[in-house]
């Protein structure tokens, strides 16, 4: 159920150490403006559905389903938010979790942490987040990494994110950084709008005039607010205990960026990334390579949940490309192997479950 993309060894050996041990999640929202562009991004049907989506992941993660949710999940131009793969697991398996909001244009209506951030000006302005406000976000992840891994120190981290055009800050981050990420990134079409994403990147870029600036203002200039929070945790919980980025390209990019901060509290051998085999087998991009690109020794895992035989068109659509990677989901799924050597039929049954309950308080 677990597939090793790179660095098999070292992948191994992060797999052995955290077997049958009980992981906490770390949900990290926020939003981008660059989210707004029109066709930009599969998670919300509109553009103000997408304003809503991280808002709407987050109550269904922490309550699952519900007859009348303050902000329902939004419609999506194909399937079903990835979220019921991990509130599924959780749910079932009572995994720890917490959600932090590092900036969104309207708080979560569940219990969160807020990091007092704020959501992220479109990238094409070349002036995505006031620069003090991104050093801000990075002290909170570091000083929330060391706490939650102090609280687990026998287990590791899983931590996720909720970005509506996230891939694409997440390029934009790639590039400002030197790795040649043009053409091998995900996105949540079903065809990767490559083009789009470049012209998009190059405008934020161009008019960010980036020279040799550092990895705090390269943020500032076209990224997002969840990636310098997720560093931040990962570098200083890795000098503790393991963790996963749980997700494709926006924590490859998060890699990349741990490894540019150059932070000395870093352990990299302790990180791993984490995601749903539709991303690590996307036609329309190329993960590995990615991942090869960023570093011969980044370890890239994905589950072997497949969707091929559910009952329900809206999970069997994830098969043909949709949605493919979000809020944890692939990260979660590995988790549920990990501690329960959960297979196939297990998964699928647990998130069908899930699926049959919120049809069914919907046609209520």
């Amino acid at each position: 159920m677990i597939n090793i993309h790179t660095a098999k060894e070292q992948a191994n050996s992060w797999l052995i150490r955290h077997r049958a041990k009980m992981p906490h999640l770390s949900c990290v929202l926020g939003f981008t403006a660059t989210a707004l562009i029109p066709g930009i991004s599969a998670a919300g049907a509109t553009a103000e559905d997408r304003q809503y989506t991280a808002v709407a992941d987050a109550e269904f993660l922490f309550k699952g389903s519900s007859p009348n949710p303050i902000y329902p999940l939004p419609p999506l131009s194909a399937g079903v938010s990835p979220v019921f793969i991990s509130r599924a697991v959780i749910e079932e398996l009572s995994i720890p979790f917490t959600i932090f909001n590092a900036g969104l244009p309207t708080p979560p209506p569940i219990p969160h942490i807020d990091l007092q951030g704020i959501s992220a000006n479109c990238l094409t302005s070349g002036q995505a987040l006031p620069l003090e406000v991104v050093e801000h976000l990075y002290q909170a992840g570091l000083s929330w990494g060391s706490k939650l891994a102090a609280l687990n120190l026998e287990s590791y981290l899983i931590l996720g994110e909720c970005v509506v055009g996230g891939t694409t800050t997440a390029l934009a981050v790639l590039l400002g950084l030197g790795i040649e990420a043009a053409g091998l990134v995900n996105s949540s079409h079903r065809q990767c709008n490559h083009q789009q994403k470049i012209q998009i990147v190059h405008q934020g870029l161009s008019r960010a005039q980036l020279k040799a600036l550092s990895a705090l203002e390269l943020i500032a200039a076209v990224g997002d607010p969840m990636q310098i929070v997720v560093a931040g945790m990962a570098i200083a919980a890795s000098s503790q205990v393991g963790v996963m980025l749980a997700g494709g390209t926006q924590m490859l990019a998060v890699y990349a960026l741990i490894q540019n901060l150059n932070n000395p509290l870093t352990k990299l051998e302790n990180i791993v990334v984490g995601t749903t085999r539709w991303v690590a087998q996307d036609p329309t991009a190329d993960t590995v390579k990615l991942a090869s690109l960023i570093d011969d020794n980044l370890v890239l895992l994905s589950t072997n949940l497949s969707f091929a035989d559910s009952i329900y068109p809206s999970l069997r659509i994830y098969e043909q490309g949709y949605v493919k990677e979000g809020v944890a989901a692939g990260g979660v799924a590995i988790a549920s192997n990990l501690i329960a050597n959960w297979q196939q039929p297990t998964l699928l049954n647990c998130i069908e479950s899930l699926v049959k309950r919120a049809l069914l308080e919907k046609n209520e």
